[in-house]
């Protein structure tokens, strides 16, 4: 069977004050699922994606429900107008997430409590300050290991995010990502930047943020995926509960394999790519991936209402 359209949905660094709103106004099937969440968190995470302020948003245990809100929101209305056609599901990191509520795994409650914890879980699992994430400009996926395994001297430092050719984040103790700065520059990588985050996600340190989604996950009505899910963690297609379960449990300590699971869903026959979802970071990263393919992006009113036309 032909693969023709993938839907993909972003995950933390795309959230900004203001995204959704727009929409929710306009819509009552994506104020709905504002509510459903709000509802769900006890809190109103619809004001924070609406108005801000960028300092509460920028908390990784808000940012996770805030952008799973936003894409679930745009999303329902795609669905409710029949323009949800799609024939693979893909998400990057908690985008997995806005993924499987968008194929039936999860209801946008039931998801937003799960990344609400999550977030708090991987925020938790290292001190403010003691861990971090940089990005490499320019090496191989192998380069970069071999940079993370001279810098490491006894620290935790790895490659967390494979985003698109020679655009690889690697994760690890602030020693750990300090040094491998370091090497990368002595090595004449293009350029080695320290990311803004408040943990270093996708890698070992996050294990006891894994620990402790366990029994979360283990709790979790999921339901299984009336499309396939292309994953995180092993850039192969996956639709039953069980396996959703796994893969996100698993993904929280191992790195995102972006590249190969678009080049996966290429090889299926995916030539129209939808990010849906507050900014564009996938559309960027996919074009790079593979510039032949068709990429759209539905993000707000104007996008939305270009889709549906």
């Amino acid at each position: 069977m032909e693969h023709n359209t993938a839907f993909v949905f972003p995950g933390q660094g795309s959230q900004y004050a203001g995204m959704g709103k727009d929409v929710a106004e306009k819509y009552p099937a994506a104020r709905r699922v504002f509510d459903e969440i709000d509802a769900a968190l006890g809190f109103s995470i619809s004001q924070l994606c609406f108005e801000g302020p960028d300092e509460q948003l920028k908390l990784t245990q808000n940012t996770q429900p805030a952008i799973l809100a936003v894409s679930s929101a745009i999303h329902a209305v795609l669905e409710e107008r029949g323009a949800a056609r799609r024939d693979l599901v893909a998400g990057h990191s908690l985008g997995e997430y806005s993924a499987i509520v968008s194929v039936g795994g999860l209801t946008p409650a039931d998801a937003a409590k799960i990344v609400h914890a999550r977030g708090t879980f991987m925020q938790d699992a290292v001190p403010i300050g003691t861990g971090g994430m940089a990005a490499l400009i320019g090496p191989s996926v192998d380069d970069a290991r071999a940079i993370c395994e001279e810098a490491a001297q006894g620290e935790i430092v790895s490659v967390a995010n494979i985003n698109a050719p020679g655009q690889i984040v690697i994760a690890g103790t602030k020693a750990g990502i300090e040094r491998a700065i370091e090497v990368a520059k002595k090595r004449g990588v293009r350029r080695a930047l320290p990311l803004p985050v408040s943990a270093p996600f996708h890698c070992e340190l996050m294990k006891p943020a894994e620990e402790r989604l366990r029994p979360i996950l283990d709790d979790a009505p999921f339901k299984d995926l009336w499309t396939s899910l292309v994953s995180n963690v092993d850039a192969s297609p996956i639709g039953t509960a069980t396996a959703v379960r796994n893969a996100l449990l698993r993904q929280v300590a191992s790195p995102v394999r972006w590249v190969e699971s678009v080049q996966k869903m290429v090889s299926m026959g995916v030539r129209r790519f939808v990010e849906i979802g507050p900014g564009n970071v996938l559309t960027g990263l996919i074009k790079r991936i593979d510039p032949n393919v068709e990429l759209v992006n539905v993000s707000d009113v104007p996008s939305l209402e270009a889709f549906l036309a």
